[in-house]
């Protein structure tokens, strides 16, 4: 069947190429397109944040809570479904890949249509809940309609669309994509905001970009589905395929704790925000930008954790446990690097990252003591997110779930009440740190006990 192969070059990557590169390769586009994803993120907070307005800022942040549960449904179908095709591809069975490939897409579309359907229903119950206040509701409405309401579909299905062809091998294309919705978004964020949209709207403007930037970048993969079908074994679904119990169970085992990874970080970033909200508006503000400036590092981790994956589920598929594990040395390492490379820099400038953002004095005096404290948990944050990354690629869902509820329930939002109760403001960000370094402990701990397992595994294929 020619289209199920993913070519020679594409499967050199997979098989032969030397680590460093294979990673490299499949990393650098991915982290590019991450910091793009993060700068189009950020560039709403900093539009905003021209208008020295800390509601505004306040509301938006409120709000991102709500569009990483889009994030979530991606997950669900593109990291379920993407890592679940690159498994069935290094095990040789093409057909199943191509039916699961098909499958995610159209589950991806429906589950994001009726979590926007959702969300319509129940806005203001829900704005309520996140901690909005009289200040910063009808901003939040104006958000929450453009970028969940009316573009979640898209939003989602562009992630998951490119989650899938990453995971084929095409991360240049895969990166583009999301890279080109960031560099709209950036561009049409002043357009709509201070030029087509009249004072008291700029965070309507900022939301109507991201929603264009998302169809555009859908209308994109849409294209590429198109012209990769027939070399790879993607296409554009024409019906809801039918697939076997057993593929159907391990999207789910896999995808399901990756969305729910998402929503417990989402579920800790609301209680943040109730907790940073009863410290006042300005508080919320300041913490708003420093969970989005932290994500500089985070996201060139997350890049490099997502290069690795379908690097490691192939090889674990097709039991080169060798090259497996070789992936997954060299991308911590490069992660780590970054991370305490990050630690560095954001000590030495947290009060000039915050006066990028808004000029507020209250607001960038706080915002400078929380980036600083913040900043500590980044390499045990970058680990964290590794090793979650690695018990997907290894069909290890369940584990995957339990080191999520272990560093967000068990751990990060106990601590969050705690160090709030006793420290204020100041203990809300030192948290991270505090759960993160208990969370990578534990992990590691549970990793050395999978390990044996694909171990004892390899010497039954040898023997």
């Amino acid at each position: 069947m020619a289209a199920a192969h993913t070519g020679e070059e594409t499967k050199a990557i997979f098989e032969t190429m030397p680590i460093s590169k294979a990673l490299m390769k499949m990393a650098i586009p991915t982290i590019t397109s991450q910091l793009i994803t993060l700068i189009y993120n950020i560039a709403d907070t900093w539009f905003i944040g021209q208008t020295d307005n800390p509601y505004m800022v306040a509301a938006s942040a409120l709000v991102l809570t709500v569009f990483l549960m889009t994030t979530a449904l991606a997950n669900l179908f593109g990291t379920g479904g993407g890592t679940l095709t690159v498994r069935l591809l290094g095990a040789k069975e093409e057909e199943e890949a191509s039916r699961v490939a098909s499958f995610s897409i159209v589950m991806a579309g429906a589950a994001a249509l009726l979590f926007s359907l959702l969300c319509l229903i129940f806005m203001d119950p829900l704005l309520h809940l996140l901690g909005a206040s009289e200040n910063t509701i009808g901003y939040a409405r104006q958000y929450l309609v453009c970028v969940v309401i009316i573009g979640g579909v898209p939003a989602v299905l562009s992630q998951c669309m490119s989650a899938m062809v990453r995971n084929v091998g095409h991360a240049k294309e895969a990166a583009f994509g999301l890279s080109l919705g960031g560099m709209l978004n950036v561009a049409l964020d002043p357009l709509f905001m201070f030029v087509l949209l009249p004072d008291g709207y700029e965070v309507m403007g900022a939301a109507i970009a991201t929603m264009l930037s998302n169809v555009i970048a859908l209308i994109y993969f849409i294209r590429i589905y198109q012209k990769l079908q027939g070399h790879t074994v993607l296409a554009l679904p024409k019906r809801l395929e039918h697939i076997e119990k057993s593929s159907l169970s391990s999207m789910l085992s896999v995808g399901f704790p990756a969305a729910a990874s998402i929503l417990l970080f989402d579920l800790t970033t609301i209680v943040i925000n109730r907790l940073s909200a009863a410290h006042g508006d300005i508080a919320l503000a300041a913490i708003g930008i420093v969970l989005k400036v932290e994500r500089l590092p985070l996201n060139i981790g997350i890049g490099i954790c997502l290069g690795m994956v379908p690097l490691v589920a192939y090889n674990y598929a097709a039991k080169d446990h060798k090259r497996m594990y070789a992936f997954f040395s060299k991308a911590r390492l490069y992660g780590v690097i970054v991370a305490a490379v990050s630690v560095v820099l954001y000590r030495l400038f947290a009060p000039y990252v915050m006066r990028a953002f808004i000029s507020d004095p209250e607001t960038v005096h706080l915002g400078t003591a929380f980036l600083e404290a913040r900043c500590f948990a980044t390499p045990f944050m970058f680990l964290s997110f590794h090793m979650v990354h690695l018990m997907q690629s290894v069909n290890r869902g369940r584990i995957s779930l339990c080191l999520a509820v272990i560093r967000q329930l068990v751990l990060n939002i106990p601590i969050l009440f705690l160090m709030d109760h006793f420290f204020g403001a100041i203990g809300i960000v030192w948290t991270q740190a505090t759960a993160d370094i208990l969370n990578v402990a534990a992990s590691y701990l549970i990793f050395y006990r999978v390990k044996k397992e694909i171990d004892a595994m390899s010497n039954v294929c040898r023997s």
